[in-house]
This record gives structure tokens, C-alpha cells and sequence, in this order.
């Protein structure tokens, strides 16, 4: 498979030569112009961008904006500013001439002053799916400039001060096992992707979060929600599409250092610059990250809950205009971790350490061809490969004996051709058709053949009039195990007074069993469990019967999931309003509700001698997430800014539900564990799913003092109790089950430019208050850290 990974890269190395060896010179042109404002005024700072050549500037103190030596023929201008309506035009440049012209802006009191965009269209550009505009389900974007101020380093830290989600862990699977949710959904549900790709390798389901550094990140983009209707079967609840670095308008580059608490240490360099005369562009980024870890554990007489590791990230990115209707790109992305996490139970003969030692290794590449043809049509062609290695190993130190030890691959491929038709201004339409191969593969058992799928979907997006928009799509796949499914979605947009928008979506999705939870046989040494997939449920436990390794089993159980698990379906609902009193003034409340059928819950089917438990899943038949957000920002002209956010969530199942109202076997009681008195259960003792807060709550306060171009901000996040185990082993969760408590977790920082933004001096606190659990391995106390970062370029 290495070979196969190494051909590849190879391959995309060697059609870049040839293109840079072989371009043709077509005879170009230039374009120039001024931006005015509705009074004649020029506008300064405004962002211009040129597709689909994808060239940035902005207009300078008189309004001007220039690109130079550029092909001849049609493009799209494309003009955004703060404060006011952007604007798209069509534009024909002709050979060895300049084409000036003037455009004029008019103010927009709705536009979100707290976020504006750079590039002019919304889409990445290695994907024709405009994910803002064409996704049905809300949307929150994050600029480059505020993970920048919040001063993190990896994607966790980023998500976990948004609204509506929550970093989580599995103290089972330890800090390894850390996952976001989001809108009720866990982390199995919500698809993480880099440029519109998804990207693989899960921890007990939980994308490991902390793998990505926020280093050449351009925006993240997060669509709450079922999205299968965009991205397929693990989007089930959602995704977080990651959007890096691309395009360049001039040769740059930047150096960062950060060092801190826990000996953080966090290195970046990056650089771009164009080619060609712009025809072409490259963006390359490195990042070494580095932790001593730590122990949130007091039960601990040494080591970390939280390994210690060292992490290495190259990122590139190439664009290249090959004719004047046609551009090739490419981007690759290599990950390496090394960690080593020692715990110490207990002291002197009784002391136990065990020593868990993991690489985990990630590669994405990417290759795409984007065509433009006379009639407007543009087309799109993209493979994809990624592969994720981790070699895991648990040796008790006293004896150097092996605990355990497994290692996982998982390599998917991933062909797909985009189209995207835009008939007349107020309509678009985006088509796709595609397939993908994912083969995986451990110490003890691999897939024959893999798992195969293939796609095809059709998104529209129609601009009726000034005040209303419709969104609506259809996603086709089929799966080799588990047939196919049609996933449609539908959104609407519409503008009651200006200052008041409704909006509605509504969409399906759905979520076939993965490999983990087919066939992997899972041994947590440490935790002391065991977690077999359902296939081989029944044979894994007669082995171990056969060998004296059982001490109970419940047959029952057995018996019931004995057969292949189902795949999960879900309806979402989304509707809300924004609300825009003053163009400085932003309200949005969103109301949400999830039903899910056949949800993939794990259950404890048996004991052994020497293992404490042994799991396996089972689909609950009915669940739902239904729950309220709301957010409000202020920016005040002094440089104030202002933002604030709630979620109420009720995640439950039904199954439960109706197994208390019918007292149904262990349902019908619930146990005082101080006491050991039991009384008959009730409906208002069910809490709801694990893992679920009911009350979650950020703010930030920011202020950008121009005259010292100084900035400082303070963000509190605010996560209400939620249950982490059924403590009493009635099979769901009560009032008497073990629960994490509400807390506050508080950061701050400041930064100061100088040499005219050149260099940036940071200093960032996270969890201000020192808060730690032993329920929350990966949570550390107080971090303090120190930066500064030099950008150079000529002037």
C-alpha cells in the first residue's frame, strides 16, 4: 500500500513538471479599475478577486486596483467590503490591451460586520460545492483573523469556543479518545474534511481533533445538521469542513514561535508566492508541535492522562493555469505523532505502570482539473487519496509484558467529477457524480476486498427576488454492504423587513456501520475492556469460552445481536431568524430538531476472568436531539466587539423512554447508590445521553486599540453538568449516575503589531480559573504561552 501511496505522489510530482516544462505562452492582457462608494467617494480596502484565476488584491487609498500580465479572455470580478453589497461582474480582458473601469458599491446595514470574506466565491478551489450558499443546513464560518486572536494551536481549541458544540472525551479511551459534538450529534456523526475531502482514522469514533494545527488555515466552515445530502453517510450530524492557504498575490512568507506551560513548543513556517506572471501559485506550510502532556487523574501516583507527543505537519498547495479555460491543482498534506504515555496505579508492591507507546502516521493528496467551456458550463474532476496509520502497543513496565498492542490502517480513494451551471445570475445549479474504495486493515483481521461506494448528487440554488432564496438538493449512494439511499435537502431564505430574515431547512441523512463497528476486536489493557465488532461477535466469544476466558454472558443479548447492525437514518429540522436592528447589530435564533432511527450505541454483553468487560453495539431503534441556539454581536466604532451564545439540548431514546413508562426489567427501578435503597422509576428521572450538557454558554469581549495596533480579548465558555456512566447499571441515566460537573473555562489574550504589521508579539492564557476533571482527561489546568511571529515581504 506504501508502494501504491508512493506512485501516486509520484505521479502528481511528474504531471506538475511537465505542465511548468511545457506551458503555453497565450498572449495576455490587463486589468485595471476604481471602486466608489454610492457617493462617489473611493473605497479603500476593498477585497477584488479574479476568477478563475483566483488572483486577491485590494484597492489601495484612491480606490485602485490593478492585475497585470494576465490571459486574455472571460473572467468573473468579484468585489467585497466591509459594510457594503458585493458585487460580481463579467469581464472580457483582451490580449496586449488594459481594460479599465469603474465600480460602484452600495452600503448593506445586513452584512455581518464580524466576518467578512476575502476571496470572492465561497467555495474552495479544488471544489465546485459552494458550501455556504449551497448547503441547506446553518452554517457558522471562522475567519483566519479570529482563530488567530483566540492564539490556538490545534483545531479543538478552535471549536470548542463555538456555539452549539462541545470537545468531549471517553475516559475509557483516555485523552486519545477526545471528539466534538455538536447539536446532540458525537463525533461518529459529524464528517471532518481538509478542501472538501474527508478525511479518515478514528479513536473508539472520535476523530482525534487535536491531529490538525490551525497553521495555513484560511477559514473553517461548520454545517450543523444532517448533511449526507452534501458529503455522504458520515455526515450524518454534520461537518467541519477545513479550508486551507491558497493563491498568492506576492512572494511571501512567515516564521511563528510559541513556547509555554507544559514545555509547549509550536513552530510554523510558511511561505507562498505566484509564478508565471500569476499564472500559477504555491503555498507550502510546516508546523512542529510538541507537549509534555499531563495528569487530571489525583487516583495517579505518576504519569499523564494525557500523553506526551511530538507532532510533525508539511502542507502544500500548487495551482496552475494551463490554458486560458483550464487550471490544474494539487495539494498534499503529511502528519507524524509520536507520543508515549506513561500511568502509575497505586505505590511500592502494589504499583502498576503501563507504558503506551503510538505513532499515528496521516497522508492527503489531492489532484484536480478545473475547466471552464464557452457556455458558461465549468467543470471539475478531483481523486483524492488519504491514508491513516496508527501502531499502538501497552507493555506493563515491572514485568515487560505485553498488554496489548494493535495496529490499524485505513487507505480510501476517491474519485469525483463536479459540474456547476449558473444559467443567469439568480440560479445555480451543482452536479456530481462519484465513487470511492476504502480498504482497512489490522494485526488480527482485514477486510477482503474493502468497502466500496459510489455517489451521485445535484444541488440548485436559486436567488428569486431581493428578499427570497431556495436551496434545495438530492445526493444519491450506494454502498456495497448496505444498498443504497437518496438523501434530499431543502432550504429557504427570506427577508420579512430588512432587518428581519427567516430562516428553514430541513434535510435527511443517513450513516452506514463502519468498519470498527463490523469487525475490530478492541483491547483497552489500561481501562481493562474488550469491544468486539458485531460480525464477530458470536466466534470471538466462543473462543474465549472455550479457552476459560468468560465468567458471564448475557445470552439474551446475545441472541438479539446476532445479526448485522442496520444503518442509521436521520430528519433534520432547522429554523430560526436573524435579526439586524443597526448594521453593527447582529441576533440569530435557531431552533433544531433531530430524529434518528437504528442509532449505533455500544452495550456491555459479557465478563470475563481477566477482562473486566467486554462490549459490542446494538442499534437503538428511535432517538432524538432537538434543542435552541442563540447568538448575538455588537461592534462598536471604538474597536469593541462583542459576541455572545447559548444552546439548550435534550438528546434521549425513545426505547428508554418506553421502557420506564412500562417498567420494563431493569428500566423500572432506580437505585440510591448512598442509601442502597431502590424505588420505581419515573419519566422526569431519565436524563437524557451521555456525554450531553443540557446548558452551554460562551463569550467573547475583543477591543483593537488602533493608535498602539494593539488587541485584546477575553473568552469565557461556560459547559452545564452531563452525565458520564450509568453508575447503577439500570441502562440508563438518573439522577444517582456519575455526572461531570458544570464549570467555567476562561482565556484571554493580547497581541501587539509592529514594523507595520510585520512582526506580532502574542501572549495567550487558556482556563484562566485552572479547572481540571478526572472525568475530562484531556482538559489541561492553566496554559500560559508566549509568541511571536515575523511575516516578510517586499513592499
Amino acid at each position: 500500500m506504501i508502494r501504491a501511496v508512493d506512485r501516486c505522489l509520484f505521479l502528481m510530482f511528474l504531471i506538475t513538471v511537465t505542465v511548468f516544462c511545457h506551458a503555453q505562452k497565450d498572449i495576455r492582457g490587463s486589468l485595471t479599475g476604481r471602486v466608489l462608494d454610492d457617493r462617489g467617494t473611493a473605497v479603500t480596502g476593498v477585497s477584488v478577486y479574479l476568477e478563475p484565476d483566483m488572483h486577491i488584491t485590494q484597492t489601495d487609498d484612491d480606490g485602485n486596483f490593478g492585475f497585470h500580465d494576465i490571459i486574455a479572455g472571460n473572467y468573473i470580478l468579484h468585489i467585497s467590503g466591509l459594510g457594503y453589497v458585493k458585487r460580481a461582474l463579467k469581464i472580457h480582458v483582451e490580449s496586449a490591451r488594459t481594460k479599465d473601469i469603474t465600480i460602484a458599491l452600495t452600503m448593506d446595514k445586513n452584512q455581518d460586520l464580524n466576518e467578512v470574506v476575502v476571496e470572492g466565491r465561497t467555495e474552495t478551489p479544488d471544489n465546485l460545492l459552494d458550501i455556504r450558499g449551497g448547503s441547506a443546513m446553518p452554517v457558522t464560518v471562522i475567519g483566519k483573523e479570529a482563530i488567530a486572536q483566540m492564539g490556538s494551536r490545534r483545531l479543538d481549541e478552535v471549536l470548542k469556543e463555538q456555539t452549539g458544540i462541545a470537545i468531549v472525551n471517553d475516559i475509557g479511551g483516555g485523552a486519545r479518545a477526545t471528539g466534538v459534538q455538536m447539536q446532540g450529534f458525537s463525533s461518529d456523526y459529524v464528517m471532518i474534511l481538509i478542501d472538501g475531502q474527508p478525511m479518515v482514522g478514528r479513536n473508539r469514533g472520535n476523530f482525534d481533533l487535536s491531529r490538525i494545527s490551525v497553521s495555513n488555515i484560511e477559514r473553517i466552515e461548520i454545517i450543523k445538521g444532517a448533511s449526507s445530502c452534501l458529503f455522504g453517510s458520515e455526515a450524518l450530524g454534520g461537518a467541519i469542513n477545513i479550508v486551507t492557504r491558497h493563491g498568492a498575490v506576492q512572494p511571501q512568507g512567515m516564521v511563528a514561535v510559541r513556547y509555554g506551560s507544559l514545555n509547549i513548543a509550536d513552530i510554523t513556517l510558511e511561505g507562498e508566492t505566484p509564478f508565471d506572471h500569476q499564472r500559477g501559485s504555491a503555498n507550502i506550510s510546516a508546523n512542529y508541535y510538541r507537549t509534555d502532556g499531563f495528569n487530571t487523574d489525583p487516583y495517579m501516583s505518576g504519569g499523564t492522562t494525557a500523553p506526551p507527543y511530538d507532532d510533525y505537519t508539511l502542507q502544500g498547495r500548487i495551482r496552475y493555469r494551463l490554458t486560458p479555460t483550464g487550471t490544474l491543482g494539487g495539494s498534499f498534506r503529511y502528519a507524524l505523532r509520536r507520543s508515549f504515555m506513561e500511568q502509575v496505579f497505586g505505590t511500592g508492591a502494589q504499583q502498576n505502570t503501563a507504558g503506551d507507546n503510538q505513532d499515528i502516521t496521516d497522508i492527503n493528496a489531492s489532484l484536480t482539473y478545473d475547466k471552464t467551456f464557452k457556455n458558461g458550463l465549468r467543470s471539475m474532476s478531483r481523486y483524492y487519496l488519504t491514508r491513516y496509520v496508527s501502531d499502538m502497543s501497552v507493555l506493563w513496565q515491572e514485568t515487560n509484558a505485553k498488554a496489548g498492542a494493535e495496529k490499524f490502517a485505513q487507505t480510501l480513494h476517491r474519485a469525483e467529477q463536479q459540474f456547476a451551471y449558473t444559467p443567469h445570475n439568480e440560479l445555480k445549479f451543482t452536479a456530481g457524480l462519484g465513487g470511492s474504495v476504502e480498504q482497512m486493515d489490522n494485526r488480527d483481521f482485514n477486510v477482503p476486498g474493502g468497502l466500496w461506494s459510489g455517489f451521485a448528487y445535484l444541488q440548485g440554488d436559486w436567488h428569486i427576488n431581493d428578499r427570497f432564496e431556495v436551496v434545495g438538493g438530492l445526493r444519491y449512494d450506494h454502498h456495497n454492504s448496505f444498498g443504497g439511499r437518496l438523501n434530499p435537502s431543502f432550504g429557504l431564505h427570506y427577508r420579512l423587513f430588512p432587518e428581519l430574515t427567516f430562516n428553514l431547512a430541513m434535510g435527511s441523512g443517513f450513516k452506514t456501520p463502519d468498519y470498527r463497528q463490523r469487525y475490530q476486536v478492541f483491547m483497552n489493557p489500561v481501562a481493562n475492556y474488550l469491544v468486539i465488532g458485531t460480525e464477530l461477535l458470536r466466534e470471538t466469544l466462543e473462543a474465549m469460552k472455550d479457552a476459560g476466558q468468560i465468567s458471564e454472558v448475557r445470552e439474551y443479548l446475545i441472541n438479539q445481536l446476532d445479526q448485522n447492525l442496520k444503518a442509521e437514518k436521520s430528519l433534520s429540522l432547522n429554523g430560526g431568524v436573524t435579526y439586524t436592528p443597526k448594521k453593527n447589530v447582529k441576533i440569530d435564533i435557531n431552533a433544531f430538531y433531530h430524529d434518528i432511527s437504528n442509532q449505533i450505541n455500544s452495550i456491555r454483553v459479557a465478563s470475563g476472568t481477566s477482562v473486566r468487560d467486554i462490549y459490542t453495539y446494538q442499534n437503538l431503534p428511535r432517538s432524538f436531539n432537538t434543542g435552541l441556539e442563540a447568538s448575538a454581536s455588537v461592534t462598536l466604532p471604538s474597536g469593541l466587539d462583542i459576541k455572545a451564545g447559548y444552546q439548550y439540548l435534550v438528546a434521549k431514546d425513545r426505547g428508554v423512554m418506553d421502557s420506564i413508562r412500562n417498567s420494563t426489567g431493569a428500566y423500572a427501578y432506580v437505585r440510591d447508590n448512598a442509601s442502597g435503597l431502590f424505588r420505581e422509576s419515573r419519566l422526569s428521572d431519565y436524563f437524557g445521553l451521555e456525554n450531553r450538557s443540557r446548558h452551554m454558554a460562551n463569550a467573547r469581549i475583543a477591543y483593537h486599540y488602533s493608535p498602539w495596533n494593539i488587541s485584546a480579548n477575553i473568552r469565557v465558555n461556560y459547559r452545564g453538568r452531563y452525565a458520564f456512566g450509568d453508575r447503577n447499571n439500570n441502562r440508563f441515566i438518573d439522577p444517582y449516575d456519575t455526572f461531570v460537573k458544570g464549570h467555567f473555562l476562561v482565556n484571554a489574550g493580547i497581541e501587539k503589531k509592529l514594523l507595520k504589521e510585520k512582526v506580532s508579539i502574542q501572549l495567550t492564557a487558556d482556563n484562566i480559573l485552572d479547572y481540571t476533571d478526572r472525568l475530562m482527561p484531556g482538559q489541561p489546568g492553566l496554559v500560559i504561552l508566549a509568541g511571536i511571529s515575523y511575516r516578510f515581504y517586499k513592499e
